[in-house]
């Protein structure tokens, strides 16, 4: 049997990654009446005349929505709603097993923006968090900025702030490792989507160096005719010298490579033109931009792809489980900058200096460091801020 066949046997057998546990015993009258009418109508009572109640009487405060619209789902696209579920269950499970957090998996039927914030908003008093899901670009800039200034709860759209957050930890450790100094490195990425503009603004605030976002049509610098909205605001504060060109421009002289677009567009030849031993991230899944094998051949050190059968992988569940977790305890009303830099750090942290080498740039997701250290850096964030 082979993976896609096995893949598929299990998802059958499964129907469905999740299931609904009982807390209250339902055992007896007695108990039926005390989980539900007439007991019930006590912590509603209570949480009427205060709303912050609900995180003690309820479970809101452990419990987050995965929300997707199915435009831009893994490596998949725009496959829709319903096809983009099992991904959300996934999702929702993996959120139960690193940081025990309830998750709820919600597909919305609708590809208009305001549909969508509308929608969350409407129904996020019954969360804790809302996780952002495989929602296409620039849409899910506007969706996220709008729902986190309306809602009450973190709003965290993770494929932008996730990979931003794993890819600057790794970088952190990678810079160590081929004895670079942040502040004049030169870093190009290819792809300026949602990743590739959360992970250049995150490379910025930590003082890297200058960036060059590139995408199928050329490199990203003011003016460029084929720019959006978003890539207009990025371009202001990136590229400083105006490169113009393609993907072999923006790479050429890289300190730093990564990738956040197709399979198979960076070649030897790039690489080679590339500064001596320079760091590349090449994070299409499941085919990376150029694989590890002839980025090593024309000369990358250390090498990062989004795969779990090669080293340094770059694995979003090294970041949301543990901030959703801070953010939950801390009661934070939103994931702010300074929260998603301190999770970086963290991340970067749980490997020591004595460990760090070219192959191990980042943890496992299996390492129990990771969310601890993610959820008290998050915590720690959260209290200067209040």
């Amino acid at each position: 049997m082979d993976k896609r066949e096995y893949a598929l046997k299990m998802h059958r057998e499964w129907r469905g990654k999740l299931s609904v546990n009982v807390k209250s015993p339902i055992s007896s009258k007695e108990e039926l009446a005390v989980a539900y009418t007439p007991g019930v109508a006590e912590p509603c009572l209570e949480i009427a005349k205060n709303e912050a109640l609900a995180y003690e009487y309820t479970g809101r405060g452990n419990t987050v929505a995965v929300i997707t619209d199915g435009t831009a789902v893994l490596g998949l696209g725009d496959i829709g709603p319903l096809a983009g579920m099992p991904v959300m269950e996934g999702k929702c499970a993996l959120f139960k097993t690193f940081a025990d957090i309830d998750a709820i998996p919600i597909c919305i039927n609708s590809k208009d923006p305001q549909v969508i914030i509308d929608t969350v908003y409407n129904i996020s008093k019954s969360f804790g968090g809302i996780n952002l899901e495989d929602i296409s670009a620039p849409r899910c800039f506007q969706i996220e900025r709008e729902l986190a200034e309306k809602c009450d709860i973190p709003v965290f759209h993770d494929d932008q702030h996730g990979t931003a957050i794993i890819t600057c930890a790794g970088l952190l450790n990678a810079c160590k490792v081929t004895g670079r100094s942040l502040g004049n490195l030169k870093i190009a990425i290819i792809g300026a989507g949602s990743a590739g503009i959360s992970i250049a603004r995150m490379i910025l605030s930590f003082g890297f160096g200058d960036v060059i976002l590139c995408k199928s049509q050329g490199t990203i610098y003011e003016g460029a005719p084929y720019n959006n909205e978003e890539q207009n605001k990025i371009a202001k504060i990136t590229n400083k010298s105006n490169v113009a060109g393609g993907i072999s421009d923006a790479i050429k002289g890289a300190d730093i490579l990564i990738g956040v677009s197709k399979p198979g567009v960076v070649t030897e030849e790039m690489i080679s033109s590339m500064s001596k031993d320079p760091i590349v991230f090449a994070l299409s899944n499941p085919v990376p931009e150029i694989m590890p094998d002839l980025a090593k051949r024309a000369g990358a050190a250390v090498i990062g792809t989004g795969r779990s059968d090669f080293p340094n992988q770059v694995n979003n569940v090294l970041a949301f489980p543990g901030i959703f977790r801070g953010v939950l305890d801390a009661r934070a009303a939103k994931i702010t900058d300074e929260m998603k830099e301190a999770a970086a750090r963290a991340i970067a942290s749980v490997i020591p200096d004595s460990e760090l080498s070219l192959d191990n740039v980042l943890p496992s997701p299996f390492n129990p460091l990771v969310v601890k250290k993610v959820r008290e850096a998050v915590m720690q964030a959260a209290i200067k801020e209040k």
